[in-house]
């Protein structure tokens, strides 16, 4: 699982970062959280492709959230797509992306289906499972969480040399196949530990600090959290549905996440180290996400 960063800018882009998007690489697929304007442009400076996009969470309807859609529908359709887009957002979803789809003179070559999703809705996916809890902004608005399902244990190799497991068995094995040794047949639940829980991965979108939210990522792997400014603005932040870097801070300590990345940085801020240390001070395992970032999400 692994998670890249393709736009960390708030509000609208600068030279430096693009509009909210963060890919999110399953294995199985790629789903995309937020495609603001510039969207498929950095997946082209990134390590992913576009193409594989599977599905889409939009957490609310504010241009720099959504904006990059009509332009990655169209160009998958350049691109020959066939393979089904699935759409998730908020009340407002099937609305405003039906309009998006109508857009200009282009020829929609694939299916696209709609989902609109109420706070506190989930849906079942293969692999892995998607929940959501409403955020504090001016317009309708969703955090998702990621679930991953149960993950096959860790494979044992002393355990598996221990049987005469040698060579190119060992990778069968990993794979989930059985292999023979000598007279007897060693199966891959032999040699793996027990299963593990899946990883976990929360996203605000745009919002004030809030219960849901913090309830939503309680104990996830990772928690994504809007930044928009530092502790100096936080008030005007709050009033504009937004939160400082301090206040995300302080939602990933008591939600007790593995770790924290914060995004959706404010143009005024051109470096990011003090906002990062407003973090740090509350939530020590606290970073500032960067434009084409790529974080592999690890299991403790």
């Amino acid at each position: 699982m692994e998670v890249t960063f393709l736009g960390t800018a708030g509000s609208w882009p600068t030279k430096e970062r693009s509009a909210s998007a963060i890919a999110l690489d399953l294995e199985r697929e790629l789903i995309l959280l937020d495609c603001g304007e510039g969207t498929q442009r950095q997946f082209f400076h990134s390590s992913k492709s576009f193409m594989r996009v599977r599905r889409v969470f939009l957490t609310h309807f504010h241009g720099d959230h959504f904006l990059g859609l009509p332009g990655l529908i169209q160009s998958m359709c350049l691109n020959n797509r066939t393979e089904p887009l699935d759409i998730y957002g908020p009340s407002d979803t099937k609305e405003i992306v039906q309009r998006v789809l109508e857009l200009g003179y282009f020829t929609l070559r694939f299916p696209v289906e709609i989902h609109p999703m109420s706070a506190g809705e989930s849906v079942e996916l293969p692999g892995y499972t998607v929940r959501t809890a409403k955020a504090e902004h001016p317009v309708p608005s969703v955090a998702f969480r990621v679930d991953e399902g149960p993950r096959r244990g860790r494979f044992d190799g002393p355990k598996a040399r221990a049987l005469g497991i040698k060579g190119a068995a060992f990778g069968q094995l990993e794979a989930g196949e059985s292999v023979t040794v000598g007279d007897h047949v060693v199966r891959p639940e032999d040699v793996m530990g027990p299963a593990r829980a899946g990883r976990s991965v929360v996203y605000s979108g745009d919002s004030s600090p809030t219960e849901s939210i913090r309830d939503l990522a309680r104990r996830a792997t990772l928690l994504i959290h809007e930044a928009t400014t530092g502790q100096e603005l936080e008030q005007e932040a709050n009033r504009w549905g937004h939160s400082s870097a301090r206040q995300a801070a302080a939602l990933a300590r008591d939600a007790e996440v593995d770790s924290l990345y914060l995004t959706h940085f404010s143009s005024r801020y051109k470096e990011l180290e003090p906002l990062e240390a407003e973090a740090r001070a509350v939530y020590p395992g606290a970073n500032t996400a960067r434009d084409l970032l790529d974080h592999l999400i690890r299991q403790p």
